[in-house]
């Protein structure tokens, strides 16, 4: 079975929806990956939200912002796939689908992103590169990258 993708606005999204995107977010960044840090940032406001359902659940999400809105270039943050479902190859799914929304939304090819450090080859295979040095984003290594 596969994942279907929806983007849309902040008001666009249901209640619903948005509990389950802010629960898979807490699910992963925070309990996982057990790091304390404050999701709700009031960035999601500005943001398109890339949503991948699969029987209703999310399952895959992506936040997009526009050139200016969160860096000098448009990016994709809050990069997240359910642990049980990454074993499908949907994070490749869900950033195809996050790089096709900035180009058709956005009108860009150029997008930034912070990326975790190990994830640097799954971001690589995307045509991202990296740019600068490692440093430490809640306590987690990062790098910045580039997809021009």
């Amino acid at each position: 079975m596969s994942v279907l993708f929806s983007v849309k606005r902040f008001d666009e999204l249901s209640t619903v929806e948005l509990y389950k995107i802010l629960r898979l977010r807490a699910e992963v960044f925070v309990v996982e990956q057990d790091c304390v840090y404050q999701d709700i940032d009031n960035k999601d406001q500005r943001a398109l939200h890339v949503i991948g359902y699969k029987n209703d659940e999310v399952v895959a999400y992506t936040r997009i912002f526009d050139v200016g809105d969160y860096f000098e270039n448009a990016s994709i943050g809050r990069v997240v796939v359910a642990e049980k479902e990454r074993q499908f190859g949907y994070g490749h799914d869900l950033i195809k689908e996050s790089i096709s929304a900035v180009a058709d939304h956005f009108k860009t090819e150029t997008i930034k992103i912070s990326a975790q450090t190990y994830l640097k080859k799954f971001y690589t295979s995307h045509g991202f590169n990296q740019v600068g040095e490692e440093y430490l984003e809640d306590g987690i290594p990062h790098i910045a990258m580039i997809r021009a």
